[in-house]
């Protein structure tokens, strides 16, 4: 028998994120050596791999950092949220946040093609899951520029790194910037805008919204001569829910979030949000 202990086990996992099994089968075979059973776990796993690429990687991460006024933000996505607080499967979203703050890659193609240790990163990923026993993607990434900018990063368990994550960035510096970007991030997180401005919602679906509105309003039997006035008050309604800019604040709902910043003395200028597995 093997010569190796519960605690073997578990340090084991803990450094890999493998199942007890595939550790103690791993000990086994490497008679308690803890350097080859990783070895042994690394080579199973990616043999499994073409197993594995059909599974759903609805748990994960999301990772964010800010280097002089840049914000760059990952989402690292596994099967199982075992898997998704294991020390291996954080230590390879620190690994992939940093290549994509070094590279200054803005999309998702170009950070998995940059070399890494003399492979590409998209390789270097399918190797760590092949550790872990899971099918592991970096399912995206964002990065957004401003005089100042925040990044916010909540859990949604206290079990597990954090689910959603925010960007925000605004024109201007200093105290009151710093407070009311963060301010916003945080409210970003809770209300889950889908554009910054109004600007940015496709015409198409103002359009759509609008003759909802109006088809809704008659089939209510509402006066002809009131529609119109009916129908922009719905669309307006539409933008108080998915335009940033228009949402009543989180912290003070008398405000809207334009009037937040405007008071602060900023200008919004990006935004992007986050959510594992949305």
């Amino acid at each position: 028998m093997a010569n190796y202990t519960a605690a073997d086990i578990k340090a084991l996992r803990e450094r890999t994120g493998a199942g007890m099994m595939d550790v103690k089968k791993a000990l086994d075979e490497a008679n308690g050596d803890a350097e080859k059973a990783i070895e042994i776990i690394r080579i199973k796993g990616l043999k499994g791999a073409t197993k594995r690429e059909g599974r759903s990687t609805a748990e994960g991460l999301v990772a964010a950092k800010v280097t002089d006024g840049v914000g760059v933000m990952i989402e690292v996505n596994c099967e199982t949220d075992f898997v998704a607080k294991a020390d291996k499967f954080i230590q390879l979203a620190d690994k992939v946040l940093a290549v994509a703050v070094e590279s200054g890659a803005a999309d998702l193609e170009t950070l998995l093609a940059i070399d890494v240790d003399g492979k590409p990163l998209s390789e270097v990923v399918v190797e760590e899951g092949a550790v872990l026993g899971e099918k592991v993607v970096v399912r995206r990434i964002a990065r957004i520029e401003g005089g100042t900018v925040d990044a916010y990063l909540h859990k949604t368990s206290k079990d597990l790194p954090a689910q959603v994550g925010v960007l925000f960035a605004v024109e201007g510096e200093g105290d009151a910037a710093a407070t009311a970007a963060h301010d916003v991030a945080v409210h970003v997180a809770a209300m889950a805008p889908n554009y910054l401005s109004r600007e940015d919602v496709p015409a198409e679906l103002v359009e759509s919204e609008r003759r909802i509105a109006e088809e809704t309003a008659k089939a209510e039997g509402k006066p002809e001569a009131a529609l119109t006035k009916i129908v922009e008050g719905r669309v307006t309604g539409f933008y108080k829910g998915e335009v940033l800019l228009d949402q009543a604040f989180a912290k003070d709902s008398k405000k809207t979030v334009a009037q937040v910043l405007e008071e602060a003395g900023v200008k919004a200028t990006a935004v992007a949000r986050f959510r594992v597995g949305n």
